[in-house]
């Protein structure tokens, strides 16, 4: 018998000093907690695990996930559970309504779980949202980030962009290599096919998406899905740090330094962008109310500039 030692696990990356965030605390934090917990809503600040959550809800910014906090997906890089849904909450539209006017939100973002368990994959409950918003707090401004809706996806994508949102986000997560281990559930080119349609349905309304870094991809791939993005006319690109939630989910391969963040997104504006958030800490929902006047602001200067040459 050999006296060889087995091979021990590989050790979880160490976290640089640059993706360290303070733990959440103080009286705010602790009201918009509560509120959440008096209108029975989830929030995929705290479903995802996200890193921002303390400042995000000292600032009483607080992403919305609706249709419960269970996903029919399994995707290796999320935190949010996996199983059988519960039956999607009537009254969740107009509590969801509440929340931003108690939080006094100039901004809100609304996502979900997945929910391939209904006919429409969710999307009559994204209008009921918005529509339930626009009754409440009609000066709030709406982004939503949805699901694929595999399979629904036609339907599903016209009947939320009639209800007009103001930002239709879609996460692509990472590059096509990695879709069968990160997102085994999605397809990438139908994800792309998403942004594209909403954009040809309605061009005045901002579509953005988002991926992660440090699951092992190549840098030539990451400039590949910019493009990509591009040639879909999608407006604004997310990037940041994949960070494992618990030991059974997806490694890190690597931490992505800060300075190529940088070179990332200064790459990625001149491919087109009209904004462009990319640092370790970013996520879809970070910032998104300030982003959101960027982007108008953005969109602003485009016009503008593309009247004067007209007239030139």
């Amino acid at each position: 018998m050999s006296d060889a030692l087995p091979n021990p696990a590989p050790e979880r990356l160490r976290k640089p000093d640059w993706i360290r965030v303070k733990a959440p605390m103080g009286k705010t934090f602790t009201e918009t907690k509560g509120l959440m917990r008096k209108l029975n809503l989830n929030t995929v600040c705290e479903e995802a695990a996200c890193p921002n959550i303390g400042e995000c809800w000292t600032k009483k910014h607080a992403t919305v996930m609706i249709l419960g906090d269970t996903c029919t997906r399994a995707c290796a890089f999320c935190n949010v559970k996996t199983g059988m849904p519960r039956a999607v909450d009537a009254l969740e539209p107009q509590h969801t309504a509440d929340a931003a006017a108690e939080l006094g939100l100039e901004h809100i973002v609304i996502t979900s779980v997945d929910r391939d368990d209904l006919p429409d994959g969710g999307a009559s409950q994204f209008v009921k949202v918005i529509e339930a918003l626009r009754r409440t707090t009609p000066n709030t401004t709406i982004e939503i980030l949805t699901p694929d809706f595999r399979n629904k996806a036609d339907a599903a994508i016209e009947a939320i962009v009639a209800a007009r949102p103001d930002v239709y986000n879609h996460n692509l997560e990472t590059v096509p290599r990695l879709y069968p281990t990160i997102r085994p559930g999605a397809r990438y080119y139908a994800s792309l096919r998403l942004l594209e349609t909403v954009k040809r349905l309605d061009p005045t309304i901002f579509t953005k998406s988002g991926i992660m870094v440090g699951l092992g991809e190549e840098r030539l791939e990451v400039h590949q899905v910019m493009d990509d993005m591009r040639s879909a006319q999608i407006d604004f690109l997310t990037m940041g740090q994949y960070l494992q939630p618990t030991p059974k989910h997806a490694k890190v391969i690597d931490f992505v330094a800060p300075k190529t963040f940088e070179a990332y997104a200064a790459i990625a504006r001149a491919k087109g962008f009209l904004l462009v958030a990319a640092s370790p800490l970013t996520r879809s929902s970070y910032h998104a109310g300030d982003d959101f006047a960027k982007l108008r602001d953005a969109r602003n200067a485009e016009l503008a500039r593309k009247a004067a040459t007209k007239t030139a």
